[in-house]
């Protein structure tokens, strides 16, 4: 096979890939809207314990069969985030629609603020801290994973969950908890 047939017949196959499986995403028939300041199956679920933001699902992973989950996070915490942790399953995108964050993906850190985004790759260790008093971000995860059980879970804690039940709800819900929240340093 000549090069440039090479090239363009390896060029296309992520396309055929794609179109193979766009069908597969969804069961749905139809489209459908959430509203702002909605979630989409469990209203507002307010978590306790490492921090106390407001999660709003706006796609389900049972709207993608598993493979896609979108969720509005409303940040009320200043100074506190995620503990470093790994999705060995999930690429993980986050975009700042209002406010500041600090990452850590693997030894790399970032300051972010509105409008910026950043991804995490699955099986990196990754971390992120409130900068700002308020904020909001759109979570992507791709596939669903179990985040969102993980989110309900922590919300129906009537305290916030010690070291060990907290390392617990993480691998129960397909995730490694691994360190410390991010510091500046």
């Amino acid at each position: 096979m000549k090069r440039r047939n090479f090239v363009l017949s390896g060029m296309t196959m992520p396309f055929v890939f794609l179109a193979d499986r766009a069908g597969e995403t969804s069961t749905r028939q139809a489209g459908f809207r959430v509203k702002a300041g909605e979630g989409r199956y469990h209203g507002h679920i307010q978590l306790s314990g490492i921090n106390t933001n407001i999660l709003d699902v706006k796609v389900s992973g049972k709207d993608t069969q598993g493979n896609l989950a979108i969720f509005e996070q409303t940040s009320l915490s200043p100074g506190k985030g995620a503990p470093l942790h790994i999705h060995p399953g999930q690429d993980e995108i986050f975009y700042v629609l209002e406010g500041n964050y600090y990452f850590q993906v693997g030894q790399e850190k970032y300051s972010l603020t509105t409008g910026e985004c950043i991804f995490l790759p699955r099986k990196v260790p990754h971390s992120w801290l409130q900068m700002s008093e308020k904020g909001r971000m759109t979570v992507t995860l791709q596939p669903a994973g179990k985040l969102e059980e993980f989110f309900v879970a922590l919300a129906a804690f009537p305290a916030p969950p010690n070291p060990d039940e907290l390392a617990r709800l993480f691998a129960t819900h397909e995730m490694q908890l691994v360190g410390p929240l991010v510091s500046q340093r």
